[in-house]
């Protein structure tokens, strides 16, 4: 299951918005909410597309939001320390308690990992405009375990 997920993802990188700056994707057209941050929107098209849809996350087709998706997650105990490819890493760039941003674990690199993320750069970590293989430190990062 998760393997088909991570093959949609890696098909992905390289994907950018257009118009830049914009958030107009063909995931955002696809969700039925286009022009706003898309990295749930992303995740969600992998789950989806795979045939796992991300079910009871605010919208038909996943989610949108990373709070509401953290919320639900954290309801029903799926935040682990040992996630599996294909699960979901969720970041809170300022340690405030509220999640930014949200990728697809890919694997373990050392003390990091390695994820794909809709919506980031390497000089906007969670509004970007691209589809990227990113390398992770765990500093802000919480794994939820994604389970079919």
């Amino acid at each position: 299951m998760k393997s088909k997920i991570l093959e949609i993802a890696i098909k992905e990188i390289g994907y950018y918005e257009n118009p830049p700056n914009t958030n107009k994707t063909k995931y955002g057209e696809w969700f039925g909410f286009d022009g706003v941050a898309w990295c749930g929107i992303f995740a969600s098209y992998c789950y989806y597309t795979a045939g796992y849809p991300l079910k009871h996350l605010g919208f038909k087709k996943g989610f949108a939001g990373c709070q509401t998706a953290m919320a639900y997650f954290k309801q029903h105990d799926m935040i682990t320390t040992d996630p599996q490819p294909g699960d979901l890493v969720f970041f809170d760039w300022n340690n405030d308690g509220r999640f930014d941003h949200v990728g697809i674990f890919l694997s373990w690199n050392g003390n990091n990992f390695f994820d794909i993320e809709g919506n980031t750069s390497l000089t906007n970590q969670s509004n970007g405009g691209q589809v990227m293989k990113r390398d992770r430190d765990t500093k802000h990062a919480t794994f939820v375990r994604v389970i079919y």
